[in-house]
Parts: C-alpha cells; structure tokens; sequence
C-alpha cells in the first residue's frame, strides 16, 4: 500500500532509499529524520530533515510510516535500537522489493526491510524484520533469514539456511547448505562458510597477498 514516508537517516543509504522508492514504489518520501545531536543540516533533497526526537508532531505517525535507513554498525544493533524506537512511537515501517529482483511472491517478508536490485530469491525463503539485502545476492529456497541482519552484495545463501538475527554477510561470502549461522555473526568477504556456526563469531577469508615487483620480473 502506498503511503508518505519519513526516512530516518541523512547519509548514502538514506539518499538510496529516497531514490529507490521516488523511482520504483508507490510510496512518497516526505522528509528525513535524525537523532537531534546528529542534525547536520536541516534540509536534504529538497526535504526537510527533522529531529527524531519531536517528529511525530510535524509528521505523526497516523498520518505517516517510517523507513530506518541505517546501516550494520555495531552488528546491527543501532539500527535495531531506532527500529524500535520508531515503533514505540507508534510508526509503520514500510518494505521495500526491488521490481527488478527474481523472486516467486510466495517470500514471508516483516517490516523495515529493503531488498535491491538483481537479487535472486528462491520459493519457501522467510525473510525477518529489518533485514537489509543489498544488491546481486542468491537466497537458496527454504532458507530463514531472522530479524536486523545486513548482507552485502553476492553472497551465496544455499538451500536451507538459516541465518541468526544481527548476522552481517560481507561481499562475496557462500553459505553451505543446510548451514545455521549463529546470532550476531560477521562472515567477512569471501567468507565460505562449511558447518554451523556458534553465537557471535567472525569468519575472515585469507587476503590476498602483494607480489613484490622484483619476484615476478625475476620471473619474466
């Protein structure tokens, strides 16, 4: 259902969701919103940008609903705390799908959710609230993903994966299938992940290492 938004955030991510739902939703964004002490400025895009704070008196939530565009700082959990705060003060949080992501319909998606383009969702994958997938990613069928996660760019979720809330899936990471990522998990990229991972753990793929000049034309 359309409806007029208020986007909370100033930064890249908010000004993309401006973008994305300007040219490619129903619904209208209204102004930006940030926590008083990080006003900046007090108009963006054309917009007024508004304290969170006080926000409901100038665009009350029975009139208007919410997006929080924040990114995964502190695994998430910033973001989670204003999903909430947005909901104490009596805000819908809107969804939004890219018309150009492959998915069958039949996905279970909550509120606060964003899903770029040319992302690939297979049939029976049930998507949380406050879920950000950015672009490119392959969800494999009968996967779970829980609430406040963050996944990049062409990550690999195979069939039957479930990734725990909080979790963040740098660019590049594969998932097994039939894998449980554990809660509040950072796979860095390139991650390829092969069993089951506990509660709070970080996976870093090895990083390629510089090949020094003289070597290789030693080598020539």
């Amino acid at each position: 259902m359309a409806s007029k938004v208020v986007v909370f955030g100033t930064g890249s991510f908010a000004q993309l969701v401006h973008f994305y739902l300007s040219h490619d939703s129903d619904h209208e964004v209204a102004a930006f919103t940030v926590n008083e002490t990080h006003m900046a400025q007090r108009e963006l895009l054309g917009l007024p940008v508004l304290p969170f704070e006080t926000v409901e008196k100038e665009f009350p939530p029975e009139s208007f609903q919410m997006y929080v565009a924040v990114g995964y700082k502190k695994v998430n959990r910033v973001r989670a705390s204003i999903y909430a705060q947005a909901k104490e003060k009596g805000y819908g949080l809107i969804s939004y799908v890219s018309s150009k992501c492959t998915h069958w319909g039949d996905t279970k998606i909550g509120d606060n959710c964003f899903i770029f383009e040319d992302n690939t969702i297979q049939p029976y994958v049930t998507i949380g609230n406050d879920v950000v997938i950015w672009s490119g990613n392959h969800i494999g069928h009968h996967s779970v993903i829980h609430d406040h996660c963050f996944i990049t760019s062409h990550v690999v979720v195979s069939g039957h994966v479930e990734v725990g809330p909080y979790s963040f899936l740098g660019v590049n990471a594969t998932i097994r299938d039939s894998i449980k990522i554990g809660e509040a998990c950072v796979l860095g990229a390139g991650a390829l992940i092969m069993k089951p991972t506990k509660d709070g753990e970080v996976y870093a793929a090895r990083r390629t290492e510089r090949s020094p000049l003289k070597s290789r034309q030693a080598r020539l």
